[in-house]
């Protein structure tokens, strides 16, 4: 039986992890599948930090590792992504209400688009306690924020037709490379999931050399509100 709650924090590069692991008082650390873990306090909660990788098979493979290994009663997923909401601006904050991959497509058997077969879901909920304690800490720190879906493809958004489909089809404020996977494994093993993310880019054609200059900035304001959270009860 667990003593403390274990809060997971999952991001797909260094630069959403590096400062978010220097902030932890490490305690252990574990390589499972080529991907380290290290668990340790971070403010008031037990934390397990890993970096992934990009895209839906790492960060499916980084979260189900997570959930054997450690048992942990939230997973949050953090990081950048790509703007489809047009009222988006860069560095604003995203705020996960439900995930879903936009490239899972068997449509051509009678299926509606993003449908997984099996479960037959489009749509993961995100937790509500989680996304409330964000909006909180958002508003009280004065960061412009959006509530919605989040859409998860295999693929970095840099077309302005893709990303209004999206939009159109699912009805998704933002776009990233790990979220829909991360939640679908969450579902399937009924642990609770958080998404917050920091735009740093439009999803459009300029998306890449955006993505470059805003990065780092980007990434910085997630772990400021990641540590803001951490002062909490999680």
């Amino acid at each position: 039986m667990k003593e403390t709650k274990v809060i997971g924090i999952i991001g797909a590069m260094e630069s959403e992890t590096a400062e978010i692991k220097k902030a932890i008082n490490i305690e252990k650390t574990v390589k499972i599948a080529g991907m380290e873990f290290v668990k340790g306090r971070l403010g008031k909660n037990t934390v397990v930090l890993s970096q992934c990788g990009v895209g839906k098979v790492f960060a499916a493979v980084c979260t189900q590792a997570m959930i054997m290994e450690f048992s942990p009663d939230l997973i949050l997923n953090v990081g950048v992504c790509g703007a489809i909401d047009d009222g988006l601006k860069l560095c604003d904050m995203i705020i996960g209400e439900k995930v879903l991959q936009y490239d899972m497509d068997t449509t051509a058997v009678g299926d509606p688009p993003g449908l997984i077969s099996g479960i037959n879901k489009i749509y993961f909920d995100c937790d509500k306690n989680f996304s409330d304690a964000c909006e909180d800490i958002l508003k009280r720190k004065n960061i412009n924020y959006k509530k919605g879906i989040v859409a998860t493809g295999d693929k970095f958004l840099n077309d302005s037709l893709l990303t209004d489909k999206i939009r159109t089809e699912f009805g998704a404020i933002s776009g990233d490379m790990e979220s829909g996977a991360i939640g679908h494994v969450c579902y399937v093993n009924d642990v609770p999931f958080g998404i917050l993310r920091c735009v740093s880019d439009s999803g459009d054609e300029d998306s890449a050399d955006v993505y470059a200059k805003t990065l780092s900035y980007a990434a910085h304001i997630v772990f400021e509100v990641v540590c803001e959270l951490s002062d909490g009860e999680l």
